[in-house]
């Protein structure tokens, strides 16, 4: 069993007692027996309020929708402001922050670069900084292991809010590792202290540790989900249903003009290691392809750690492109300078006629190899 950070506060007393506290939290950060982490927190060390990321405190709220203020917190009777959207922006207000000494910071994320608890976390890291604040990181296991990296690393010019920091896609760091690498790598001079988990090893997935899977948002609902994720979470930079508005988000990949038998039959002979693909008929109830018949395949994990999701999406995609070139189409820019896809890649391998996938691939994974051996500065867990 692991002991995240907030089944050890009782253990740091001495870092949060006379603070006037604030935290930023959602769904997911929770305690081994499940309950809200804030709610244990706040009746130890009395908050003064909350933060809540992109899709909102209590993980209701849709990929990329505006999340709103909540009055008060049923639980605790705390305000909760929006990092996502609300009054406050993407950032803590200077005038927030002069309520408060620390900020604590306790979310489960996935491990994956565009999935924006990370980008909240870089956000407060430099508001702390700029106001001379505290910054305390409850750290939680990479639920994708400490130890694999897949993915190309993000360019400058495609930084964005689903790309915060030069990362790769599957970067293998808890979030309090990631903190001390940006704190370092940027100068930024903010006040840090991660309250380390217990139990954890690098080589270990969120599924070894023993500890429950409580979903950070309506599109990752198991851990099967934030496994694939990685890889087929590119599927949104298209007009391939990525299984959104299905029970399959992620796990499921389809299109009205696709044949998923078809599909199944040429990605199962890529021979991709850790994965079968079965073929998969779908109607989505909402998002993508909304009440449409859909045809596809399903993914099946069969070695988790032998499993490499960004390989597997990165070729599914390109299947799917060429094998349906008339009708796949990338999402539309909608006036906006680069292509979803690319802010997703980290890159402009998409902005016109893609590099063929086995020098894409090649080009990632010198990129992964040497970032495995940047962050190995920043480790620390075995």
């Amino acid at each position: 069993m692991v002991k995240c950070g907030i089944d050890r506060i009782g253990e740091f007393g001495a870092l949060f007692r006379g603070k006037r506290l604030g935290m930023v939290t959602s769904v997911s950060g929770v305690t081994l027996d499940l309950r809200p982490g804030y709610v244990k927190f706040h009746e130890v060390y009395p908050l003064v309020c909350l933060f809540g990321p992109e899709h909102g405190m209590y993980g209701k709220d849709g990929a990329g929708e505006d999340v709103d203020d909540v009055a008060r917190d049923s639980a605790t009777g705390l305000p909760v402001y929006s990092l996502y959207g609300g009054e406050e922006g993407r950032h803590i207000a200077p005038e927030r922050l002069e309520t408060l000494d620390a900020v604590v910071y306790d979310i489960q994320d996935l491990g994956t670069r565009f999935y924006t608890f990370i980008s909240t976390l870089l956000y407060v890291m430099e508001d702390c900084a700029a106001a001379g604040r505290e910054l305390i990181v409850l750290d939680r296991p990479a639920p994708l292991d400490g130890v694999t990296v897949e993915g190309g690393l993000l360019e400058p010019e495609y930084r964005s809010f689903v790309g915060a920091y030069p990362l790769c896609i599957r970067y293998g760091l808890t979030a309090g590792e990631l903190a001390c690498m940006v704190n370092a790598e940027q100068k930024l001079g903010c006040r840090l202290t991660v309250v380390p988990c217990t139990g954890w090893e690098r080589t270990r997935l969120f599924s070894e540790t023993g500890n429950l899977w409580m979903m950070p948002s309506m599109g990752i609902p198991h851990f099967s989900t934030a496994l694939v994720y990685p890889g087929t979470c590119l599927f949104e930079g298209t007009n391939v249903s990525e299984g959104r508005g299905t029970a399959c988000p992620f796990e499921m990949i389809g299109a009205p003009f696709v044949d998923g038998a078809a599909l199944a039959v040429t990605m199962n002979r890529e021979g991709l290691p850790g994965v079968i693909f079965t073929a998969a008929c779908f109607t989505p109830y909402a998002s993508k392809h909304k009440g449409e018949p859909c045809e596809g395949v399903l993914l099946h994990v069969s070695d988790a750690h032998a499993f490499r999701p960004v390989r597997t999406g990165v070729t599914l995609l390109y299947r799917i492109r060429e094998m349906w070139p008339r009708q796949f189409r990338w999402k539309p820019r909608d006036g906006k300078p680069r292509r979803f896809i690319s802010l997703l890649a980290g890159c402009g391998a998409f902005e016109d006629e893609p590099p063929a996938p086995e020098a894409l691939l090649a080009a990632w994974e010198a990129d992964s190899a040497a970032f495995a051996r940047r962050k190995a500065a920043y480790h620390l867990y075995k």
